[in-house]
């Protein structure tokens, strides 16, 4: 008698079946007609400035860094279908919990520009945010806001409101065990969230496939009984459709959604040593660069007449007056003093620390 034969292979190939949604070619050109965004004109120049706004931030707030202007900062040149396209098919009642990466989206929610600024500087007044302004200051420990975008969504859920919480990780974040925990929890209670994974091929410096065995991220979404789709994150259009079929998926009680983005950051890490010449290679940048998201994003307006070199050039020159602006109100502050610092750390303050206050406070007098 024979003895039937598992075949695993068969089973891997399987869980590996993931199309990667596309829209837009290289080119600009729309891949599948069927398939049109439902996006006026308006809003599509919208779309558009809002990416030219996130790649024209990253220039001047590297600048403003290696000035010693600015704080902390992750470039996001590269990332601007994955960020922008994804945050823009959100609505404002919409509860959205950034990363460290995922200023440019905190931005275009609501968040005043200077106060972004501020989080960078490590300025208290950079995490107050108005009550009525639905977001968390970005997480700094790697996946962690994704179990804090489940506990948001379950709280819509038990109110009724007809909402989502909306999150961001790495490929990096992907491996930690928040990540899991977050997409379980929402699963488990069908609490309307959609996790995005940003997949840009390195945590920090370690390439994709040394994290994971899995083929795709995306995949990742059936071991929590949810939908896992892959889109081109630089393509914002697919994006832009990929995110709002999934909110609406979620606000209609079926449960949350996780996307993969297939995107790439030009740029390092981070701007605090981080070299990526010493793991990327030329070839590598170069092929994501043919990729780049605005300029297939501006080849598509220009082919409908709607765009144009001048419109682009005036445009960037007010986003760069708004940067100034923003830059200025931050440097005219006041600045922190080590006493309130103290105070601001804790919510009772030990006695330790209180000695510490008054003898700050006492010089501060000074």
């Amino acid at each position: 008698m024979s003895k039937k034969i598992i075949d695993f292979e068969k089973l891997k190939e399987q869980c590996d079946e993931f199309e990667t949604i596309k829209l837009l070619s290289e080119e600009g050109e729309i891949v599948d007609p069927e398939w049109q965004p439902d996006l006026s004109d308006d809003e599509l120049i919208e779309l558009f400035k809002q990416m030219l706004w996130s790649r024209t931030l990253d220039t001047r707030s590297t600048k403003l860094n290696r000035q010693g202007r600015l704080g902390f900062y992750a470039p996001t040149a590269g990332e601007e279908a994955s960020q922008i396209a994804s945050n823009f098919a959100m609505e404002k009642e919409d509860f959205v919990l950034p990363a460290y990466r995922d200023v440019p989206q905190l931005v275009q929610h609501g968040l005043p520009l200077y106060k972004a600024f501020l989080w960078s500087r490590g300025h208290v007044e950079g995490n107050k945010y108005p009550a009525d302004f639905n977001a968390l200051p970005p997480q700094i420990i790697i996946g962690a806001q994704y179990v804090q975008a489940a506990g948001v969504a379950l709280g819509f859920k038990l109110k009724g409101q007809k909402n989502v919480a909306y999150t961001y990780t790495g490929d990096g974040g992907t491996s930690q065990g928040d990540f899991y925990e977050g997409i379980n929890f929402a699963g488990a209670f069908q609490a309307p969230a959609v996790f995005i994974i940003q997949n840009n091929g390195f945590a920090i410096s370690v390439p994709r496939e040394k994290q994971t065995a899995a083929k795709t991220l995306a995949q990742k979404a059936v071991a929590a009984g949810i939908p896992g789709i892959q889109v081109d994150g630089m393509d914002a259009l697919a994006v832009y459709e990929v995110t709002k079929a999934a909110r609406d998926f979620a606000i209609n009680g079926n449960g949350p959604v996780l996307i993969e983005t297939l995107t790439y950051r030009y740029g390092p890490h981070t701007l605090s040593g981080d070299d990526p010449k010493r793991y990327r290679t030329k070839e590598t940048d170069d092929f994501w660069r043919e990729k780049d998201p605005l300029v297939r994003m501006r080849k598509f307006l220009n082919s409908k007449g709607i765009w144009s070199q001048e419109k682009e050039e005036e445009y960037i020159e007010k986003v760069k007056a708004e940067i100034n602006e923003a830059i200025d109100k931050v440097e005219n502050m006041p600045k922190q003093k080590i006493s309130e610092y103290l105070k601001n750390t804790f919510d009772e303050v030990p006695a330790n620390v209180q000695e510490a206050v008054k003898y700050y406070e006492a010089k501060e007098v000074k």
